[in-house]
């Protein structure tokens, strides 16, 4: 069933419905907790990864990008998967088709380890989040591409060890993919939230099968529509949308 939005409102058990247009974003409401939810639809919009820009330096703000782009401006950009102190990523990164970081497929400490983790793949028109080692295994054509852990939802259930009574709360993001790949839908709490909690979010209200973490402790939203652009310590890889400033041609 699709739920058309009316101002904050989203009913348990609904799938969410977005209004249209390049990376729509919109503030909901599911079992008391707060999310902006915007989508984006991989064929339509230009939906990319961020990390390098044009002289090999780091982005690490959505401004920064955004001074880069020419006659483009974000409509939409978060944080996009875990990375080093010196901003680099910590498992597979692709940009415009080249390897940047490799994957990695071992457990590991903290959130990124906490496997089943997964990726983050943006090819010409589709995007998709696919548990690591089924990555690994399918060897997918991304033209983007960023690891991140640990998964929310895989196969329509949730990470095993997400408990309902968890205590641990943090302002959390992510995205969600339909199995075939024709919606990505990025989500970022309003208040702190449990991993059980965000999770639940992905599956019960949007309804999809397979949901990524981005991160918790370095979570920011840029929703220009929204009168929303977070800021806070520079960044490493970041996903968004771009699209022509008014009067540019689409082609740039």
């Amino acid at each position: 069933m699709q739920l058309a939005l009316a101002g904050l409102g989203l009913a348990a058990g609904c799938a969410l419905a977005l209004p249209a247009g390049a990376a729509a974003c919109e503030d909901v409401e599911h079992a008391g907790l707060s999310y902006t939810v915007c989508e984006a639809d991989p064929a339509a919009d230009d939906l990319r990864l961020f990390l390098t820009d044009e002289n090999g330096g780091l982005y690490g703000s959505f401004q920064a990008i955004d001074r880069e782009a020419g006659d483009q401006r974000l409509v939409f950009a978060m944080n996009a998967g875990m990375y080093h102190p010196d901003r680099r990523p910590v498992g597979q990164y692709l940009e415009n088709g080249e390897e940047v970081m490799r994957l990695v497929t071992n457990p590991g400490p903290g959130n990124f380890g906490m496997l089943p983790n997964g990726v983050f793949c943006i090819d010409d028109d589709s995007a998709r989040v696919i548990e690591t080692l089924r990555y690994e295994a399918e060897a997918p054509e991304c033209l983007y591409a960023t690891q991140s852990g640990p998964m929310l939802v895989i196969d329509g259930e949730l990470h095993p060890r997400f408990l309902p009574d968890s205590t641990s709360r943090n302002i959390r993001n992510g995205v969600g993919t339909t199995e075939a790949g024709d919606r990505a839908v990025f989500v970022i709490a309003n208040q702190p939230v449990t991993f059980h909690e965000f999770g639940s979010f992905f599956r019960d209200a949007l309804e999809l099968p397979q949901a990524l973490y981005f991160d918790g402790n370095v979570s920011r939203l840029h929703a220009p529509g929204l009168g929303r652009s977070d800021f806070g310590f520079a960044m490493g890889p970041i996903v968004g949308v771009l699209a022509p400033v008014d009067g540019a041609r689409p082609d740039g």
